[in-house]
């Protein structure tokens, strides 16, 4: 047996999900009949009595008003407009439709001849009451679908997911017309944060408060909610985010306003949310002077310029309109795609050259720098997968710590201004042969710097890792994620700091701008990161549930594998304590010890020669002895502490 309630829903149900050509009929069978009865209103008002026509002809062409009046409707595409969603623009279209209906009645009669009672002000009457019952019809007509039953979304197609739009704003409503127009969503309604706007119905469709998520998820079966605040800051974005991993929902994120450049919203601008969306901060402002100071109209040089952090420091350096541009790169494939990208955004000012090869090749590097006038070199050509360096110490080597040597050299030999080592957390007191050739490179430039007379400017910027570059854990955890798991977590405890790679890029040039000579740069790389909840984050976000002891039968495992050969619980940024402020809020200088030129010579040749017999125990003792705190397979590795005063800082500790 059928419950009332089950049984009302159904009919509902049933009446909504009609078919075009019925619904036409019954919105047409509705309008006559309330023509009719306005036309009547009208009369009897305006003659102050229960009218009743004088005979069947005049009858004849009152029954012709609602006749017109429909066929007017029709005419003027009234009864494609969805009921529910009528919106001011429907209010306009059947005040329009009214009027001209009205107007062709009363020429009609006008011109029939016929002789009886027609005062004029029971005309405007006419007008006034179809106006106001046909209005009055669709919005309770709506009503009754649209809150009487919400949910019942729109269209009530059970293959479509049903959604939420979190903001009512200008963006919320465009994204709202096109999701119409695709079908791509059944719509339950908009959330926002604006008190004035709860309860209301904004595009046809009702305002809930956030506290309400929750309910809707229940009661609606919502799937999705779609953020649709791309003026907002990443702050208030991310506190969004937030909330809403509470629920089983996949959540789906227009971007920020300055990147939707028609300044419409489609249903293609919405995209996952990224961990950026969870992690970014909002963006300083850049120092437009120090991004331009070694850049523009000057040839620059970027060095594994195919990879994560060199392409978008190509992509910016493209941007401020350098006279030349070097891209190096080992990768053929890489090399070309970036060039293949930038070629179509430089200016006609900018000279795009490729160069294929390794940094490895003096010689090369030598004929590079000289041919093309190279002024400003970034080097970010390096290995950095920890674990894959670690198993191959000596290529890593090679080419981290010998590569940037001959790049080095090179430039200081044919007069280079600026040299730039795209550095990293791992260098400080590494647990791994990858950091330990990054801090042996380190200190190759800073011997270089104290040199006399030297006059090339040879400095480093240190940040840790980016988010989504190549061969990140976020990438990984994203392919899991989409395979069905399991994600595999390395230690429950293990912390990382992160910074978008565009954010990276722009810090790193404003720091290599500041330099002096063998200055250590340190990026503010804001809050840790737990790795264990930044999986369950991205799990959640995705719409799926972590399985775990308390969600036995939840989507998703999370699987702990422990740590790797070299890996640490922390990373660090500085060795020492002698770090100041710059210029800039989130960029700090550090000056930090280094070897003289002969020891670092000496030390440089014993590694060489053990690298040629490939001796690694002899790699591991020079190691130790040149780079502070160098200890392979470290007591780390257990989670022993890290005294506090080595833990990464940010620009709020400085004064």
């Amino acid at each position: 047996m059928i419950a009332p309630q089950q049984a009302k829903e159904d009919w509902r149900t049933r009446l909504v999900n009609l078919q075009r050509a019925p619904k036409r009929a019954l919105l047409m069978a509705n309008d006559f009949a309330l023509l009719l009865f306005a036309l009547w209103a009208g009369f009897s008002l305006r003659l102050n009595e229960f009218y009743v026509p004088s005979d069947w002809e005049f009858a004849g062409l009152l029954l012709a008003a609602p006749v017109i009046g429909v066929a007017t409707f029709n005419y003027l595409g009234l009864y494609r407009l969805v009921t529910r969603f009528i919106g001011h623009r429907g209010a306009t279209r059947i005040l329009l439709a009214v009027a001209l209906a009205v107007m062709i009645w009363a020429l009609v009669v006008l011109l029939s001849g016929v002789r009886g009672v027609l005062p004029r002000g029971s005309i405007i009457l006419y007008g006034m009451f179809s106006f106001g019952f046909v209005w009055a019809s669709r919005q309770v007509t709506g009503w009754v679908l649209r809150d009487m039953i919400p949910s019942l979304p729109m269209n009530c197609d059970p293959d479509r997911a049903n959604a939420l739009i979190y903001g009512a704003g200008a963006a919320g409503v465009q994204l709202a017309q096109a999701l119409r127009t695709s079908g791509v969503y059944n719509l339950i309604g908009f959330v926002d944060e604006d008190k004035s706007l709860w309860g209301q119905n904004v595009a046809g469709l009702k305002v809930y408060r956030p506290l309400k998520v929750s309910k809707l998820v229940a009661r609606d079966g919502v799937k999705e909610v779609l953020l649709a605040v791309p003026d907002a800051s990443r702050r208030r974005r991310r506190t969004i985010i937030r909330r809403l991993e509470r629920f089983a929902v996949k959540v789906k994120t227009l971007p920020a306003i300055a990147d939707i450049a028609t300044g419409r919203v489609s249903v293609s601008d919405l995209r996952p949310v990224d961990v950026e969306d969870l992690l970014g901060r909002d963006p300083v402002p850049p120092d437009v002077r120090l991004l331009a100071r070694d850049i523009e109209d000057r040839a620059v040089m970027v060095t594994g310029s195919g990879g994560s952090i060199g392409s978008e420091l190509s992509r910016q350096i493209c941007a401020l309109r350098p006279k030349r541009l070097v891209l190096f790169e080992l990768s053929e494939i890489a090399l070309y795609e970036i060039e293949a990208e930038l070629a179509g955004i430089a200016s006609d000012d900018t000279e795009i050259v490729s160069v294929l090869g390794s940094v490895l090749d003096g010689d090369l590097m030598r004929q590079t720098l000289t041919r093309y006038g190279v002024q400003t070199i970034y080097h970010a050509a390096a290995y950095k997968h920890v674990p894959i360096v670690e198993l191959n110490p000596m290529t890593g080597l090679r080419n981290n710590t010998f590569g940037t040597a001959a790049l080095a050299y090179a430039a200081r030999d044919v007069g280079v201004e600026r040299f730039v080592l795209i550095s990293t957390d791992k260098a400080v007191r590494p647990t791994n042969v990858m950091g330990a050739s990054k801090r042996v490179a380190e200190m190759i430039l800073q011997a270089l710097a104290n040199q006399p007379n030297g006059g090339t400017v040879f400095t480093m910027v240190r940040f840790g890792n980016v988010l989504d570059s190549s061969g990140s854990v976020v990438r990984r955890f994203r392919k899991q994620i989409v395979a069905g798991g399991p994600v595999t977590v390395t230690h429950r405890e293990i912390i990382r700091y992160f910074m978008s790679i565009p954010e990276a890029a722009q810090l790193v040039i404003q720091a290599g701008a500041m330099a002096e000579g063998g200055d250590v740069f340190v990026l503010d790389m804001g809050k840790s990161v737990k790795i264990d909840d930044l999986a369950r984050s991205m799990v959640r976000l995705m719409g799926l549930e972590v399985q775990d002891e308390q969600h036995p039968d939840g989507d998703i495992a999370i699987e702990y594998t422990g740590l790797r050969r070299g890996e640490k619980l922390y990373e660090e940024l500085l060795i020492g304590d002698q770090t100041t402020g710059t210029a800039h809020p989130r960029i700090m200088r550090n000056q930090e010890p280094s070897l003289p030129q002969l020891e670092l010579d000496r030390e440089l040749k014993a590694l060489s020669s053990a690298m040629e017999s490939s001796d690694l125990a002899t790699v591991h003792e020079v190691l130790r002895r040149v780079v502070e705190g160098y200890v392979p397979e470290s007591k780390y590795l257990e989670g022993a502490d890290l005294p506090e005063s080595t833990w990464p800082v940010s620009s709020t500790t400085l004064h």
